[in-house]
């Protein structure tokens, strides 16, 4: 079968036809049929894709096809256990900053991502991201009700990173998923993340309990024991966001999301709130420091017509000062950190919409 090589570094054919397998030579792993080559250009390639699909289908090849082929071309699967899933994601040029390293919209876009290659994995619905055949007998629908990532490194551009994923119960009304993130070529833990979900019924907008039914269908292929990706006691991800006092020392006004800002379930994806929230960092802050963690609550839906208000302020510690926090995160040390608080609102009414809090280290020149 007739089949092509692709550079995922010099964004061409592979230049070599006599290619090393990555497994003799490189970190990266095979998964589903999916071979990865090194290129003439001394880089990893991306992925060895049939380009004879319709040859292959007729043929009777499984694994071909529409859903198939997209099956067999992502970079991840469940662990032995079925309990958790890992996939691979090579960071693209127009996922990186001025910075040349991915943005934190980026990487909260990948968490989303692999937490919908999760549940597909597992058999759940795409429509309204990992709906089990209960909740779409009733209508219900996964939303965010609060997100805490922490990252300790940017992966560059074409760098390649591993997310790994678990879901399990949080209390009768949700649940939450974790990840950890890696850089694949080192090993190294390069971010945490770890987010809270509750069920709201699509038609009403309503907050809903989850039920045994849903419980049954969803948690067989989580942990047994809690298995959290923030371990560690008084962890940030814990963090009560107090609401920012008012008037805020910055703020933007007038936010207006647009239509790419909506997903499939008719509100602000939750990504375009973090965007939201780093508009009103002053340009001093984002001149000499990094992002390093980022909490949100989101408190109500934003729709696609409203207007936003986005305000930030230094976050006051305890003994009074603004700055100079030291990290108490295990792969951050003797570091001065920068923390604010952060409001979005709806203009005109004033109506909370998302309350957050950043920390931010400094860049290293």
């Amino acid at each position: 079968m007739a089949a092509m090589l692709w550079c995922s570094t010099s964004q061409g054919p592979i230049r070599s036809p006599e290619a090393t397998p990555a497994a003799q030579c490189g970190p990266l792993r095979n998964w589903a049929g999916v071979r990865t080559v090194r290129c003439a250009c001394k880089a990893i390639s991306g992925l060895e894709v049939a380009v004879a699909a319709t040859a292959a289908a007729a043929s009777g090849e499984k694994g071909v096809g529409e859903k198939g082929l997209a099956e067999r071309l992502r970079i991840g699967s469940l662990l032995p256990d079925g309990l958790s899933y890992k996939e691979c994601f090579i960071i693209r040029c127009y996922e990186v900053g001025i910075n040349k390293t991915a943005t934190v919209e980026t990487i909260a876009n990948l968490l989303q991502e692999v937490g919908g290659s999760h549940a597909q994995s597992l058999g759940f619905s795409t429509d309204g991201f990992a709906t089990t055949p209960t909740m779409r007998k009733l209508g219900l629908i996964w939303v965010t009700s609060r997100m805490h990532i922490e990252i300790y490194k940017y992966p560059a551009w074409g760098e390649v990173i591993e997310i790994e994923t678990w879901c399990q119960s949080d209390g009768r009304m949700g649940t939450r998923r974790d990840w950890i993130l890696w850089d694949l070529a080192t090993g190294e833990v390069i971010g945490r993340a770890t987010s809270k979900w509750v069920m709201m019924n699509e038609k009403t907008r309503k907050l809903q309990r989850v039920s045994d039914e849903v419980r049954e269908e969803v948690f067989v292929h989580c942990p047994r024991t809690p298995r959290l990706a923030f371990p560690e006691e008084n962890n940030g991800s814990l963090k009560k966001i107090p609401k920012l006092d008012d008037p805020a020392q910055y703020s933007r006004l007038g936010l207006v999301p647009r239509r790419a800002d909506l997903d499939m379930n008719q509100h602000v994806n939750n990504v375009t709130y973090i965007g939201w929230v780093l508009e009103s960092i002053p340009q001093e802050i984002i001149d000499t420091h990094e992002l390093q963690t980022i909490t949100l609550d989101y408190r109500r839906e934003c729709q696609h017509d409203n207007i936003v208000d986005s305000l930030s302020s230094p976050e006051v510690s305890e003994n009074g000062s603004t700055n100079g926090v030291v990290s108490s995160s295990p792969y951050v040390h003797d570091q001065e950190l920068q923390q604010f608080l952060h409001f979005l609102r709806l203009s005109g009414s004033g109506l909370e919409i998302n309350r957050g809090c950043t920390v931010w280290r400094k860049l290293a020149r």
